[in-house]
């Protein structure tokens, strides 16, 4: 009677586990800034929409971070996914 976990259930379970971590980490950055308001946030990432990435940042130090993080993504999912295949 033990219940099996299918891929769409470990899916699901990923994506409800990343949207609470982004969660807390939301409540933790915004405790964090009310105990030190003289301090200067920095920061930076990039998203994802489709083959095009956007790069965001605070200063030129994250976005160029950022960047080289966009550059190493896109180098393992084209070794993961086996080259181009045209």
């Amino acid at each position: 009677m033990g219940s099996k976990l299918t891929l769409t259930d470990l899916g699901i379970l990923l994506i409800l586990l990343g949207f609470g971590m982004a969660f807390m980490g939301v409540l933790l950055s915004i405790l964090s800034t009310q105990r030190a308001r003289d301090k200067q946030i920095k920061a930076g990432g990039f998203v994802m929409i489709g083959p095009i990435p956007i790069v965001f940042g605070s200063d030129r130090k994250w976005i160029g971070l950022a960047a080289i993080l966009v550059m190493a993504f896109l180098f393992f999912v084209f070794i993961l996914k086996g080259g181009v295949g045209l």
